[in-house]
């Protein structure tokens, strides 16, 4: 049984997130969730000393979730082709995940992420951050062809929004079809970061081009 003494800040916010899965963000309060600890909501605030800043630290906590295995990606040091290509599926697999096995709960967190712009923006620092590593990593391998990394990142990431960007989350239900679209965004991107777009196969000609008569 939880008790003002033995209560942390991770029961909190598991919580919190089923009071925010029950009643929705406008209804939802620090009563509620203490309610369902068990524990004055005195004893929330002196973990959490605002409503607002316990919103901020859940809305960070469902941000931060898929960042373990990205990072742990990330950190690899195999192809990086194949960790880009994992990394960009975990990350879309993880937001479809929350999107179509507890549609509520997502609902709710878009309207928390449109509170909180600055966590959201040092979420997508660290997400493009992580693309960035690896893709220098595929630089120094001869993999990838010599590219501003930065900005290569940045729009690697902005390409795929399709299949991360919640707004287009209601279009993530064909799961066939977003895996087929996604795999053949991926053939162009990795074209591109491997200098191959463009160039004829090996004994062939370049697609699209019709021989001479």
């Amino acid at each position: 049984m939880t008790t003002d003494s033995t209560l942390t800040p991770e029961q909190i916010l598991s919580a919190a997130e089923d009071v925010l899965r029950r009643f929705g963000p406008t209804k939802a309060t620090v009563v509620d969730i203490a309610r369902t600890l068990g524990v004055s909501h005195g004893s929330v605030y002196r973990h959490f000393p605002s409503k607002a800043a316990l919103r901020e630290a859940v809305t960070q906590r469902w941000l931060d979730q898929a960042h373990d295995a990205l990072q742990a990606i990330t950190a690899e040091t195999g192809p990086a082709g194949e960790r880009l290509h994992r990394w960009l599926t975990t990350l879309f697999a993880a937001k479809r995940k929350k999107a179509l096995d507890d549609p509520e709960l997502f609902a709710t967190y878009l309207t928390l992420v449109g509170e909180h712009s600055g966590t959201v923006a040092a979420h997508l620092e660290t997400l493009t951050g992580q693309i960035a590593h690896i893709i220098q990593d595929g630089i120094w391998q001869g993999e990838f062809s010599a590219v501003p990394v930065q900005s290569t990142a940045r729009s690697v990431f902005l390409a795929t929004a399709h299949f991360h960007d919640p707004v287009h989350a209601a279009e993530w239900a064909d799961v066939r079809r977003s895996d087929a679209d996604f795999e053949a965004l991926w053939a162009l991107l990795k074209a591109g970061l491997t200098g191959t777009w463009g160039k004829p196969a090996a004994g062939g000609r370049k697609p699209g081009r019709t021989p001479a008569k």
